[in-house]
């Protein structure tokens, strides 16, 4: 299993640039399309798992996030370009094993999100990290909302590493902490609330 520990801020397109200016290495860019999917009775969701596939640069990829022990998230990951035909390939990466029962009851498409990613990795004294800097939409049903956040992603290291210079970001670009996904925040839009 792989353990995702990350750190999400909102942020103004103004602190996007500053802080891509400040970073000036060696950047990826992504274009991402995001679906995410649970069951018509919401048992994934329920249980904080999060379904997703992404298009990333049209590179399709299907994820399964869920509850770890301690800090982070379980992840796992695996290109694909059909979500049903990723849950058994997820398992066999370890995902939960109740995956393929929950899903049997049928799955459809709740919310999803369109953003540009600019991916910038840095080495810290004792961690790797990468920021991720979004902009975009999040829909769900017939609502969307504008995303802009700034994603502080362990890669190696350690995560107070990764916390303080989170912090030492928020604090110089006045980004504000971001306490729900992306998911939980578009699945709040297709269920109206």
């Amino acid at each position: 299993m792989g353990i995702e520990y990350e750190l999400k801020y909102r942020a103004s397109e103004a602190a996007l640039e500053a802080i891509r200016q400040a970073f000036p290495g060696q950047t990826q860019l992504f274009s991402m399309q995001t679906t995410y999917y649970d069951t018509p009775s919401g048992a994934l969701s329920a249980r904080w798992y999060t379904l997703r596939l992404r298009m990333e640069n049209e590179v399709s990829v299907c994820t399964l996030k869920a509850p770890a022990p301690g800090i982070g998230r379980g992840e796992w990951e695996l290109p694909c370009d059909s979500i049903e035909a990723a849950i058994p390939e997820l398992c066999k990466l370890g995902a939960p094993n109740d995956l393929p029962a929950l899903a049997a009851e049928g799955l459809i498409r709740v919310c999803g999100a369109r953003f540009q990613r600019t991916a910038i990795t840095l080495p810290l004294p004792e961690a790797t990290v990468e920021l991720a800097l979004d902009l975009g939409t999040l829909h769900g049903g017939s609502r969307q909302i504008p995303l802009c956040e700034v994603e502080v992603e362990l890669k190696a290291g350690k995560p107070e590493a990764c916390a303080a210079f989170g912090g030492m970001l928020a604090a110089k670009f006045g980004l504000q902490p971001e306490t729900k996904s992306k998911f939980r925040r578009a699945l709040a839009l297709y269920k109206g609330e």
